[in-house]
């Protein structure tokens, strides 16, 4: 799969929910928060970690800003199980057809409910991966409420 094919599926999602999806490539790099935050200048804040998580035997996407880190027990009371793990690499991409470091919050290949924390809120708009580690797009909180329709809860720390 090339990662040409990746960011076209991200930018078709986007179309498909009424978004102009603007890609942003970095040859450096945008598999981390950190990475992504230096190469586009913006606060590690303003950048949303997609993460891959399997509450129970479901696969979920956690939505958490760059600053901070998921808590899984947290996730798996706010998805109504007993709890959650992260997904392995290979689990990620068969979930979301995406690969790790690259995963947006849209596109994927089957429905995956997905959870956001409300400290993603603190900037508008925040910065998603678009389908590769080297690859990112703006999007406005309202716009990914909008596409996503994430439950929201305190899933981070």
């Amino acid at each position: 799969m090339s990662t040409g094919y990746s960011v076209s599926r991200v930018i078709e999602a986007g179309a498909a929910l009424g978004l102009n999806i603007a890609v942003h490539r970095f040859p450096q790099g945008t598999k981390t928060a950190t990475d992504a935050a230096a190469a586009i200048g913006c606060p590690v804040a303003a950048i949303v970690k997609s993460l891959v998580f399997f509450v129970d035997n479901e696969p979920v996407v956690a939505l958490v800003p760059g600053d901070l880190r998921l808590n899984p027990d947290r996730l798996a009371e706010l998805a109504g199980g007993k709890e959650a793990r992260r997904a392995g690499l290979d689990e990620a991409r068969v979930a979301t057809g995406f690969v790790a470091g690259g995963t947006p919050p849209i596109g994927y290949p089957t429905p995956l409910r997905v959870f956001a924390d409300p400290q993603l809120k603190r900037h508008d708009p925040v910065w998603a991966a678009a389908g590769t580690p080297d690859s990112v797009f703006p999007i406005r909180i309202a716009a990914l409420e909008e596409a996503v329709h994430p439950i929201w809860g305190d899933i981070s720390v």
